[in-house]
């Protein structure tokens, strides 16, 4: 990302909760961010920060061409984590991928995709066999792309993770998967950082990010993070048999369909979850960018804000 001037990275789904801090991040490294969105974007960690707009959506072409026109490197967030049925997930996580790594390939412009883990597991579920079919399509278009796969993010203006701790400060019980199970994680500051680092060292292909410990977090590692966040005591661990996930993910995915609206817990998401390797300890892929957080330090942080946010109470009362 050299020349005369600033260097300008265009990103989509720039007002999601990864892309907020990764706007915040490209211009904290003296570049310009230049975002697609579909109105005028407030974010609460965007102060003193003026990204560039372009109005519009994955299913405008002339918005994704303005979006990408002189843009040094384009990177595509935007996706779904929840969807009716593998048809809605594709004309998103795949068709609107192709869309833009097409605008970008015209432009000029270096193409990065950041998908998601559950790429590596496509038969697991809709949404993992979108992700993964969309990598394919972006680099039937641009082979030199950099494809990302992150694990679990958390952090600072999540909305999926602050369920973990509401339930951690309200219940001396939480619920664990199997002890063989391991979940790699990366706190959002970090994640950001991490993208950044890998775009400025012009590296292409598949490329995977993590916090310091790419053999993962066992569960009960995680619910014990989570307690000790919101102040609680060690927390009492009941181990929830994989066969009751996948009856939970049946039954939430029935009720989806009765009621009409997405939800994100379903059957494919129960298989997310009883899937016992989502770590990094034998990937090539895996970046080596450093990172400031592990899960106690940047669980802590993630509660501090939640709370200044008001989007948790301020104390746990047993």
């Amino acid at each position: 990302m050299e020349g005369p001037g600033p260097s300008v990275v265009a990103v989509t789904g720039a007002t999601g909760f990864l892309g907020q801090h990764l706007v915040r991040a490209i211009a904290e490294r003296g570049l310009v961010p230049r975002i697609l969105s579909r109105r005028d974007p407030v974010s609460p960690f965007w102060r003193g920060i003026e990204p560039q707009v372009v109005l519009g959506d994955l299913a405008r072409p002339e918005a994704l061409a303005r979006l990408c026109d002189g843009a040094d490197v384009v990177i595509h967030l935007a996706g779904l984590i929840k969807a009716a049925d593998r048809a809605a997930f594709d004309k998103v996580n795949v068709d609107g991928a192709r869309a833009v790594a097409q605008a970008a390939a015209k432009a000029g412009a270096r193409f990065v995709l950041v998908s998601s883990l559950a790429a590596r597991e496509p038969q697991l579920s809709d949404y993992a066999a979108s992700k993964r079919a969309g990598e394919e399509a972006v680099l039937a278009i641009a082979p030199e792309a950099l494809v990302i796969r992150p694990p679990a993010i958390y952090g600072p203006g999540d909305r999926e993770t602050v369920g973990l701790f509401s339930a951690a400060q309200a219940s001396r019980v939480l619920p664990v998967l199997s002890p063989a199970s391991r979940v790699a994680m990366i706190e959002v500051r970090d994640a950001a950082a991490q993208i950044l680092d890998l775009v400025a060292s012009g590296r292409a292909g598949l490329a995977s990010i993590c916090d310091a410990r790419p053999d993962g977090y066992a569960w009960s590692e995680i619910m014990t993070a989570a307690a000790t966040a919101v102040g609680a005591p060690p927390p009492r661990l009941l181990r929830v048999p994989e066969g009751l996930i996948r009856l939970a993910g049946g039954v939430a995915e029935v009720a989806s369909k009765i009621s009409g609206q997405p939800s994100v817990f379903g059957s494919g998401k129960a298989r997310e979850l009883s899937h016992a390797d989502w770590a990094f300890l034998a990937d090539r892929s895996l970046a080596s960018s450093p990172s400031r957080h592990d899960v106690a330090r940047g669980f802590g942080e993630t509660v501090d804000w939640y709370r200044s946010a008001g989007w948790l109470s301020k104390k746990y009362s047993d």
